[in-house]
């Protein structure tokens, strides 16, 4: 039985039809405050219950449809969350029954099985009323982020789809909600983020169009898919490029009818959602391959946006990031150590993060555990920390390079045939350098750490004017 906090100033609106279920629901709520108003013959609602009113659920009885007082019913919902109470014989047709067929209640029903239906409703009602939370401000000193964000507020309340690019750990799904959050009508609705690279074998059915209860053994339960659960909202599909082709053919499906059909069901039950997708792959590259279905890369790519790397951003994002996050791990213990020293914040500017936001994190992590168990920045410890972290990496081009998203070049750098920067490459001396460090400068093993030959990394060491043991300064510099 669900507590009687959950029905503190709530209004029943029952439309009850042909049946008599009007007394029966008053008597269940009896003990709580909760006013049962018999809705059937109500005039419209001369303003907006959301805002003038107690929050408010609808409670038909599907006679309601054979009485034909279904259309004077949908004008005084006013986006009231709706009970329907049917037979269980009773044909369920989403597309009879408006708004969404979602939750019923037989007409036997008992009052604990109505108080527990109610209680969830009103705690979404209220959970949606509760205005949605920004994620933590995106550090955006850098030109190339600020720009990304000025693209992110002209496109946010739009309802075509949003294709997201970016190399792994950018960011992508933060972007994906302040798209969300833009939107005028869709920031009302919830967010559901779907990793495609995750979807189990054989479950995407089940997962993405939901099933009816009994549709397949161990369904003792039916099931809203994500395509369902994202209505109303934004279903963000990170990962795109890793979707099954046979799985592409389905997903456009959808987006084409706007209408799914669960599995063990014969009718459909129309959908609306805002569609935000991501990936650190090359599409257009996949579709020239056959890996990817051209016409759903036209429908997720109407709006293309791309998320800049690290590297792209510059020192100035990289070292307020690190800031930002150190700020979390520490909370009240950074107002003891002080001010973030400065060899600190130089190293973080000089360190190459291939795993872009997600490694910096990482950093931030590491150094905040030491500076916090030792309360004092250790810098032979925490030096040692960002060594490691300099020496994760190999010498192989990044993400974006490999897929194309560079053009080419980063920063406006050209690149050469192998991938490498033409000139000095400041990060790729300093993952050499630590490498070296870690590996006490034995270069076998430090060639072998960075997936290079033992020849590559002579070459890369004259080239950079690195000598055994004490790194030299290239006189270009």
């Amino acid at each position: 039985m669900s507590s009687p906090s959950n029905f503190d100033e709530l209004d029943l609106f029952v439309w009850e039809g042909k049946a008599d279920i009007l007394d029966r629901i008053a008597r269940c709520m009896a003990s709580f405050d909760v006013e049962v108003i018999r809705a059937d013959g109500l005039p419209p609602p001369q303003q907006d219950r959301g805002t003038a009113l107690r929050p408010s659920v609808a409670i038909l009885s599907v006679t309601v449809i054979d009485s034909g007082g279904l259309a004077h019913a949908t004008e005084l919902l006013q986006g009231m969350p709706v009970i329907w109470v049917a037979a269980a014989s009773r044909e369920r047709d989403s597309r009879t029954y408006p708004p969404e067929y979602l939750h019923v209640l037989p007409y036997d029903f008992t009052c604990a099985e109505l108080r527990t239906m109610v209680a969830k409703l009103v705690r979404q009602l209220r959970a949606r009323d509760v205005a949605p939370q920004a994620p933590d401000v995106l550090v955006a000193h850098s030109d190339a982020m600020k720009s990304l964000l000025a693209e992110v507020g002209a496109f946010a309340d739009c309802d075509h789809s949003v294709l997201v690019r970016g190399e792994t750990g950018v960011g992508k799904e933060r972007i994906a909600q302040q798209l969300h959050l833009g939107h005028q009508h869709y920031s009302k609705g919830a967010f559901v983020a779907v990793n495609c690279g995750a979807i189990p074998d054989g479950l995407f059915e089940s997962l993405f169009f939901g099933h009816t209860k009994g549709s397949f053994t161990g369904a003792v339960h039916a099931h809203r898919g994500y395509f369902e659960q994202a209505t109303g909202g934004t279903l963000f599909l990170d990962e795109i490029g890793d979707l099954p082709r046979y799985q592409q053919v389905k997903l456009l499906r959808v987006l084409e009818d706007n209408a799914v059909t669960r599995l063990g069901a014969t009718a459909p039950i129309r959908v609306d959602f805002r569609l935000v997708a991501a990936t650190n792959r090359n599409l257009r590259e996949m579709v020239a391959s056959g890996e990817f279905r051209a016409d759903l890369f036209y429908r997720l790519a109407v709006i293309e946006l791309h998320v800049p790397s690290l590297e792209e951003r510059g020192e100035i994002d990289k070292i307020a990031i690190f800031k930002a996050l150190l700020a979390n791990v520490l909370g009240d213990e950074l107002e003891t150590l002080g001010e973030t020293p400065h060899w600190l914040s130089d190293a973080v500017a000089e360190t190459y993060f291939p795993g872009n936001v997600r490694q910096l994190r990482n950093l931030a992590e590491r150094v905040g555990v030491i500076a916090r168990q030792l309360h004092s920045w250790d810098q032979n410890l925490i030096q040692r920390a960002i060594a490691l972290t300099r020496g994760t990496p190999t010498l192989a081009t990044t993400t974006a390079e490999r897929n194309g998203y560079g053009g080419g070049a980063i920063n406006g750098v050209a690149l050469d045939s192998n991938g490498d920067r033409k000139g000095w490459n400041s990060s790729e001396r300093n993952r050499i350098i630590a490498a070296l460090e870690i590996n006490d400068w034995k270069r076998q093993d430090t060639a072998q750490h960075l997936g290079i030959s033992r020849k590559v990394l002579w070459e890369k060491m004259r080239k950079y004017q690195i000598l055994d043991g004490e790194p030299g300064i290239p006189e270009d510099v």
